[in-house]
């Protein structure tokens, strides 16, 4: 495994960790290909059920690598420039992002495209394109995550939000402590881990339609989602191991 990027599976749940401490975990070449490997490698293995993504050391990213981009003249990124899930690579499991220290730019947009987010006291997220004349196309999503006047105000300024602040406008779901983000992300995966996991699938799947349909035609395709949920063996399990006071033994079936 390249070492600027790790895949660690235990206890069901994949921890995917960019590992370039020295550099913030600046998003190199190496590391952004090997992203779309690594995902699909997530989505196909049996054994993990739930990702976190983090950074080694006190940041978890700090976007892309500037010295490599200026040496590379970068204009306009190609769509195979970094993996994004729900864009140019689809996970159907649980994704959860744990921030410590910066989440600027890439990094901001790698917290943004997972599903969950825990962070510290430590974090900071911020939108830094504008002062290096660099574009924001992709954090057109986070309209659904923060009010319109706070996304103008981190794109326009690039200043950051503190953990804190994040937390309050509701684009992080947990802030841990500081050094916790990890253990907080971990007890969040065993959560989610508790459940049924084809229902886990369809609520992700059902939320993310949710924000591009309009109310009525969202209800219709939920629906759709969830009618393989109704008619699996896990429907009946849940039920019948409550009655039986007993923990359900989920087949994802």
């Amino acid at each position: 495994m390249n070492e600027e990027l790790l895949y660690v599976v235990n206890e069901g749940i994949a921890v995917i960790t960019i590992n370039r401490p020295q550099r913030r975990n600046a998003l190199n070449k190496n590391v952004r290909q090997r992203f779309f490997e690594l995902w699909n490698r997530f989505e196909e293995d049996e054994t993990a059920k739930v990702a976190i993504l983090t950074g080694a050391g006190e940041h978890f990213c700090a976007g892309m690598d500037l010295l490599e981009a200026a040496s590379t003249e970068l204009r306009i990124p190609p769509k195979d420039f970094i993996a994004v899930l729900g864009d140019n690579v689809e996970v159907s499991k649980p994704v959860i992002a744990a921030v410590q220290g910066y989440a600027f730019a890439g990094g901001w947009l790698l917290a943004q495209m997972c599903d969950l987010c825990v962070a510290d006291e430590t974090a900071r997220f911020a939108i830094t394109e504008a002062k290096v004349g660099r574009g924001v196309p992709w954090a057109a999503p986070a309209i659904h995550m923060i009010p319109q006047r706070i996304l103008l105000e981190v794109t326009m300024t690039g200043d950051s939000l503190t953990g804190e602040r994040a937390y309050n406008l509701g684009m992080v779901n947990i802030l841990a402590p500081k050094g916790q983000v990890l253990n907080a992300a971990l007890e969040l995966a065993k959560r989610i881990m508790q459940n049924a996991p084809l229902t886990v699938k369809a609520a992700k799947k059902m939320v993310r339609i949710s924000t591009e349909l309009g109310r009525s035609e969202a209800l219709i395709e939920s629906k759709k989602i969830f009618e393989s949920v109704y008619n699996s063996d896990d429907a009946l399990e849940g039920p019948r191991a409550f009655r039986e006071k007993r923990k359900p033994e989920w087949k994802g079936r």
